[in-house]
């Protein structure tokens, strides 16, 4: 499985965002940029999309920022990389009426390859936000942040 880099800095901005213990005070995209060593312009076209999927808030102007748009016990990783990066396009041998394929009405590396898919999207689906980081002194240490403390009451190591 390889994770894009859209869908790494996305991770990256959830993260910061739900690592800082005042999570819903709104931070500036300059910050953000800054912080999770991303360049403003990758950083704006994923903000965006977030904010369109309901992670993120945003506020235009003067005093404007972002912050998450919904409780970090409530963002579902599995939801975020499936709404960031299908794993198989609509197209080509993944599709469900491909029939341009020879091996189409043969071939098991489809069913295989999907099943793959819905184990890996079924083990994020396990996984908020959340999880990742609260009390993660490592996490917030990286993005220059003191200690994070729970939020939820939802406590439990991520498993490996």
């Amino acid at each position: 499985m390889r994770i894009t880099k859209r869908s790494n800095i996305a991770m990256r901005i959830l993260m910061f965002c739900a690592v800082r213990d005042d999570h819903d005070r709104l931070v500036t995209r300059a910050e953000v940029a800054s912080r999770c060593e991303v360049s403003p312009s990758h950083l704006a076209q994923i903000i965006n999309r977030l904010a369109q999927l309901g992670y993120l808030e945003t506020q235009r102007g003067r005093g404007g920022g972002i912050c998450l748009g919904m409780a970090p016990r409530d963002i579902v990783i599995g939801d975020v990389f499936r709404a960031l990066e299908p794993m198989f396009p609509d197209t080509g041998c993944f599709a469900d009426s491909d029939d341009t394929c020879p091996l189409h009405d043969a071939c098991r590396l489809r069913p295989a390859l999907r099943a793959a898919a819905d184990a890996f999207y079924g083990h994020l689906d396990q996984i908020t936000l959340d999880r990742l980081v609260c009390d993660n002194d490592a996490l917030a240490g990286l993005f220059g942040l003191p200690r994070c403390t729970a939020r939820s009451g939802n406590r439990t190591a991520v498993p490996a």
